[in-house]
Order: C-alpha cells, then sequence, then structure tokens
C-alpha cells in the first residue's frame, strides 16, 4: 500500500506543483507524522522533494524533475497520450486515470484531438459496453437471448473473448457454450444480457476452427454498379470515396464497390428511392425490383 501512495504523491506533485502534509493526509487517510516518513522515504530514493515552511510553503519537487521517461521518444509519448485519449473517447474504457498520470510523467498537456460515438440515434451501448468489457477482462461466461438472422431467439451461454467493430455493428466474439464453436454475436440483437460469476479458462483460439466463426448468416461479396442521381450527390460523398465513386458527364454517379450482398445494401439502395439504378449484377438488380414492388403494392 505504501509504495502505491508513494506514486500518488509523486503524480500529485507533478500536476499541482506544490501541496501540504494536511492535505495528503486527509486525501489518504492517514496521519501527518506518516506523509513526512513518507517524504523522507522518497528523497532517501533520490526524488527530489522538498518542504518549506510559513506561508506559501508546503511539499514540492525541483522544478526541473520529471520521472525518467528516456526509453520513449517525444513522439512515442505523443502516440501514447493520444491512443489513451482515443480510448477515452469511445468510451469503451476508463482510461482517464491513466491519461492524466502519463500526461504529468511526461510534462505534456492532452489536446483533445478526437471525439468518437460509435451509437447510433435509437441504440445506446455504453451499459453494455462496460458490462461485456469486465466479462472479457475478469473471464467470466455471460448468458443472454439472442435473435439469429432467422429471426428465432435462443438462450445462449458464451466465453467472451474480444468486441469487434465491422461493417458498421459492435459484435462480442466468443467461444459459445451452445454450439460449442467460436461465434460472432451482434450487440443490437442481445437481450437480457448477464454477466455471471462462473469464470472460464482462456482457451487456445488456434485450436477453434475458423470456418465457421459467426453466428450471423454468411453474406456472399458481390461487385455492385449503382448508378445514382445528382440529386443524391450529398450521399453519394458521405457513404463512398473518390476510388469508388465517379461522376458522369450529366451530374449523376456510378458507383462500382465489392460488399456483401446482405438486408443492409437492400436496404440502402432502397433508400435512395428513385434516383437509384441497380446496373449490376441482374440477380441483385431483380432483388430491388421485387422489394419495391412489394412496397408498392402495400400502399396501393
Amino acid at each position: 500500500m505504501q509504495i502505491n501512495r508513494l506514486l500518488e504523491i509523486v503524480y500529485i506533485l507533478l500536476n499541482q506543483k506544490n501541496t501540504t502534509a494536511r492535505q495528503l493526509a486527509e486525501r489518504f487517510s492517514v496521519s501527518q507524522r506518516t506523509i513526512y516518513r513518507d517524504i523522507d522515504t522518497l528523497s532517501f530514493a533520490g526524488i527530489p522533494v522538498y518542504t518549506e515552511k510559513g506561508k506559501g510553503g508546503g511539499i514540492s519537487l525541483l522544478p526541473e524533475f520529471v520521472l525518467s521517461k528516456s526509453i520513449l521518444s517525444d513522439k512515442e509519448q505523443n502516440d501514447i497520450l493520444s491512443a489513451l485519449q482515443g480510448l477515452t473517447n469511445m468510451g469503451t474504457v476508463d482510461s482517464d486515470h491513466a491519461l492524466q498520470k502519463l500526461s504529468a510523467v511526461f510534462s505534456k498537456s492532452v489536446t483533445n484531438w478526437l471525439e468518437v460515438d460509435f451509437s447510433d440515434w435509437s441504440y445506446s451501448n455504453a451499459e453494455i459496453f462496460y458490462d461485456l468489457k469486465t466479462a472479457i477482462l475478469e473471464h467470466r461466461i455471460i448468458e443472454f437471448e439472442y435473435y439469429g438472422a432467422s429471426g428465432k431467439m435462443t438462450h445462449r451461454q458464451v466465453e467472451p473473448v474480444q468486441l469487434w467493430f465491422k461493417s458498421k455493428n459492435w459484435y462480442i466474439k466468443g467461444f459459445c457454450l451452445k454450439r460449442q464453436d467460436l461465434r460472432l454475436f451482434k450487440l443490437t440483437r442481445m437481450r437480457e444480457l448477464k454477466v455471471t460469476k462462473d469464470k472460464f479458462e482462456v482457451r487456445n483460439l488456434l485450436d477453434i476452427p475458423s470456418e465457421q466463426d459467426s453466428d450471423e448468416k454468411q453474406a456472399q461479396d458481390v461487385e455492385v454498379v449503382l448508378k445514382i442521381g445528382h440529386e443524391m450527390a450529398y450521399r453519394v460523398l458521405d457513404e463512398w470515396s473518390e476510388r469508388h465513386a465517379v461522376k458522369l458527364q450529366d451530374g449523376s454517379y456510378k458507383v462500382i464497390v465489392t460488399m456483401p450482398e446482405d438486408e443492409w445494401l437492400y436496404g440502402n439502395i432502397l433508400s435512395y428511392g428513385e434516383y437509384i439504378e441497380v446496373i449490376h449484377p441482374m440477380s441483385l438488380r431483380e432483388m430491388i425490383k421485387n422489394r419495391a414492388k412489394i412496397i408498392f403494392d402495400k400502399h396501393s
């Protein structure tokens, strides 16, 4: 416990420059005599900490003191702080405390250069992120009800391994005890998540076949060619890079991209309404035509 208190005292002095024995004693719930003994211990260890009596006095470090960081270059220090800030802004880990400590160690101010929000307007994932992070780090089995691609609900017990963000969706990767296989589960389809008290031994993932690593229906990648009207130019610029979208002479866009043919693709194409045409493949063109007809019939 003392070593943690000693390190914390150094971090406080790096941030505040000056404090008092009374303030430190209150912070750590110890006597002022214990704090003075800690100051002596730090001095014996070579940390240039000193005390001054009187008004404006207190406990301080020599101004030029910085904890040893010679093993990291200036760029590496900035990269570490930036990575921690990115994790903090994503909301998946609580790295604020570590960020403050390292910024003090490196004698650098933290610039808020990044803001990330992966949640959409209708789904909040902050609580489920916290629960899944806890289960992964503590090796605890999770239970939940899951709606598969077939629409059927099943009860699952899973040994969670990793959170994934892929193709606009969050997934939990883990060993499913029901399927006895490594699977991916989409977070939005999970209900009544519970982190159990049951622990599990981490498996060697290399021993688990990867051919069936998803509980989601596997969509086949297809090359899609679309023609999108100039009225939807803002959406084309939002959704496609210059490598995939070419502006034509009439102001419309030709989009060529390879992607999974799934419900997201169908819905995305239909969301363009009258301003889109599927050129290739013909099977996709027929699919969109049939779905558009069903929509038309429902509104006739």
